[in-house]
């Protein structure tokens, strides 16, 4: 049995890297070489930095800290405003360059993809070469660059890919744990976070090796046998996932926003909230499916977060039935008074059997909603999110 193969590509400073290599398509100054970094408003001094260059980097600017900040720390700082259409079409760019290569290709996130390269020996017999060619053809067709990681598994290519950047091709194979892996701080092992590095320092666990050789007893007093046998297995380089090309079915969706300014009255609520319907909904519709339980959070400016939900008799993808309910459950959450900084809708409980209630139509008030749903939906798929927007939805937000 062929020994597996594992490609780890992550595209470099990603957002920041997708803007700069449209400016320099179209003869604009490339971000990357300058101060500059993406999210926000400058003149308004508001929102939080998204991605950064690194010159930027240099001057102490860091991703999600508030605009204002990072204008203070560089006046000069470039600031470029998000394009998620611009994102979703480079995401799909460089992944169809990764699948003229491998016979399976997961998406991990928008900006980073696993390939399974096992058993392509004989058509790819130097897979660093092949790395290479991988990473050196999407700079050249599409003018931005990645890190590609090569290991045994998904885990050792994914940590390969963070070694040093832009634009490498590094290897984590099973041989070179000893010196590439374990000299690194514990904090960089994947699925490591904060506060769970914070913990294994105070044990004076401060290296991955020093995690690898740990006995689980000690690591069951700190976090748990469960997470201690994880920690263990991933800090001696064991991962055993696979690589799959089959994205799951999702089981809930769900969007937040976080204002720019305080929510003080019931009106911006409202906008704010249908905007929220309106998107996370037309995100359901589009995988068919329909939501059995509707929730709403909020978090004030205290940062204490609250939320109510409600099942639904009969489940539904229908944008209007959505904010009703979720206003309805808003109303309870909130006493009006409390400034609020986040809202949020989560649509769980979902059926995608197409399952419906005749009796409901018999008004046909539901079925005209529906097909509203649907002339909008068509709309945008064909002119863009922008094209159309509901009545009293907000412009001004950020989606999380």
């Amino acid at each position: 049995m062929a020994q597996r193969l594992i490609f780890h590509v992550d595209v470099n400073s990603a957002f920041l890297s997708w803007e700069s290599a449209r400016r320099v398509g179209n003869g604009e100054d490339d971000l990357r070489g300058i101060p500059s970094a993406i999210g926000g408003d400058r003149d308004k001094r508001t929102g939080v930095i998204l991605a950064k260059s690194i010159p930027a980097k240099q001057f102490g600017i860091q991703t999600g800290e508030p605009v204002s900040m990072a204008l203070r720390k560089c006046p000069s700082l470039v600031l470029a405003k998000p394009d998620f259409r611009l994102y979703r079409e480079c995401s799909r760019a460089f992944m169809d360059v990764c699948r003229d290569y491998a016979p399976v290709v997961e998406k991990f996130s928008i900006d980073e993809c696993f390939l399974d390269m096992t058993g392509t020996s004989r058509l790819y017999p130097d897979p660093v070469a092949t790395a290479h060619e991988i990473k050196d053809t999407i700079r050249d067709r599409y003018g931005f660059t990645v890190n590609v990681g090569v290991g045994t598994n998904k885990l050792l290519a994914k940590m390969a890919s963070d070694f040093e950047k832009p634009d490498r091709v590094h290897t984590l194979f099973s041989s070179e744990i000893p010196h590439k892996l374990w000299p690194l701080p514990v904090g960089d092992l994947f699925t490591v976070g904060k506060s769970t590095a914070e913990k294994l320092n105070r044990v004076r666990i401060h290296t991955i090796g020093e995690l690898a050789h740990t006995e689980l007893g000690i690591l069951r007093g700190i976090v748990g046998d469960k997470w201690g046998r994880q920690l263990l297995k991933l800090a001696n380089g064991i991962d055993n996932t696979p690589v799959s090309d089959v994205p799951e079915e999702a089981k809930g969706y769900s969007i937040s926003t976080t204002l720019e300014e305080d929510v003080v009255t019931h009106e911006q609520a409202r906008g704010i909230l249908l905007a929220l319907a309106d998107s996370v909904s037309a995100r359901m519709r589009r995988e068919d499916a329909k939501a059995g339980r509707i929730s709403v959070s909020i978090r004030d400016n205290s940062f204490h977060t609250r939320s109510h939900q409600r099942s639904l008799m009969v489940p539904t993808d229908i944008t209007g039935e959505i904010f009703a309910v979720s206003m309805e459950l808003f109303s309870q959450l909130w006493d009006g008074e409390t400034p609020l900084r986040l809202l949020g809708i989560a649509l769980t409980d979902l059926d995608r059997g197409g399952y419906m209630q005749q009796s409901l139509f018999e008004d046909g008030t539901r079925e005209r909603k529906m097909k509203v749903d649907q002339a909008v939906d068509a709309l945008r798929g064909r002119f863009g999110a922008d094209v159309i927007s509901r009545a009293s939805a907000v412009k001004s937000r950020r989606h999380e």
